[in-house]
């Protein structure tokens, strides 16, 4: 009887040790994770460089964790592989850093969690009908920013500015859904524009020279595609002594004049902390689409030097005030 009892004991303490390891997800597997970005891009960089870091922060270590990232090199049908790579694959979660990436990812499965990041506009993106409610396998954060924020700096800095040239790239969703914020505000205030539109970096050139000498300004959202190619139209601007208001930090450190825009260490972060939850088994349904709401001011002073604009002191003492080429 004594041996038969020592064996059940046995045998509950067993069944006990296996059912505390499946407990612990952290333990029974390493998770994958695969992470693509559009293209190589200081602002996304950011991100992606942050979220690692607040990852791992979060318990989230090399030893628990195996990180594929890929960079797409701009290129839809490369992003296209990736993203189902990572599909057949099987990882655990996909992070998408902006909007192409998230689109790409969220077609290539429906099972698989996509985590996104500076995804502007997600709704017009078609990730989604309802930010609060996320009805698909997408959830993420989201680097809008406030339109008007923008022109009400414009009118600070460069007051005499009266017709905004608008420049984007078709293919950008998030870009286009800001430019028609953009374009609302201004019906909105009386104020003129125009407008010309590329469907790759090769044009941007011509498409900028092609607005000089039909407005005063340029306003560039947060636009990938002409991000990579920002050194062109900053060329472009101040060869014409015009001021190029654009949607991102890093656009304003690669010549442009100034923005209103988010901290994108902090995206990267509220991402990671999105990733903890969705790893640990919250639906995705249930992690509403997170925007920052804190935003600063970035002004180049060497393009503000350039093209003769004295910077506000009230202004310069509130505002980041960066250089052209400073490493981010």
């Amino acid at each position: 009887m004594k041996k038969v009892m020592a064996i059940v004991v046995s045998v509950l303490m067993i069944a006990t040790l296996f059912s505390g390891c499946a407990a612990s997800p952290a333990t029974s597997k390493k998770l994958k994770i695969g992470i693509v970005q559009i293209m190589e891009h200081p602002s996304l960089t950011t991100i992606r460089e942050s979220f690692l870091e607040e990852l791992a922060s979060l318990g989230y270590t090399d030893d628990k964790v195996e990180i594929d990232y890929k960079d797409a090199q701009g290129d839809q049908a490369t992003l296209n592989s990736i993203t189902q790579k990572f599909v057949s694959d099987k990882v655990d979660l996909i992070v998408a850093i902006a909007t192409p990436s998230a689109q790409s990812a969220a077609a290539a499965t429906k099972d698989i969690p996509v985590l996104f990041s500076a995804v502007t506009d997600p709704i017009a993106a078609n990730l989604m009908t309802d930010l609060e409610h996320p009805d698909g396998n997408a959830t993420g954060t989201s680097d809008a920013i406030p339109v008007e924020q923008v022109f009400e700096l414009s009118k600070k800095l460069t007051p005499d500015v009266e017709k905004y040239g608008f420049l984007y790239c078709t293919s950008e969703v998030s870009a286009m859904s800001v430019i028609e914020e953009a374009k609302k505000y201004c019906d909105d205030n009386g104020i003129p524009y125009t407008e010309a539109s590329i469907t790759n970096t090769s044009e941007l050139q011509q498409a900028a020279q092609s607005l000089v000498g039909q407005c005063d300004a340029f306003y560039v959202s947060i636009d990938n595609t002409i991000a990579s190619a920002m050194p062109v139209l900053a060329d472009v601007a101040l060869q014409a002594k015009m001021p190029v208001y654009v949607g991102a930090d890093s656009m304003v450190i690669d010549g442009g004049f100034a923005t209103v825009g988010i901290e994108y260490t902090q995206l990267g972060k509220q991402t990671a902390a999105m990733a903890q939850k969705i790893l640990s088994g919250t639906p995705v349904s249930e992690i509403p689409v997170e925007v920052l709401s804190n935003f600063g001011t970035i002004i180049n002073e060497d393009t503000a030097a350039a093209l003769g604009v004295t910077i506000p002191d009230d202004i310069k003492a509130n505002a980041q005030l960066v250089k052209t080429g400073q490493e981010q």
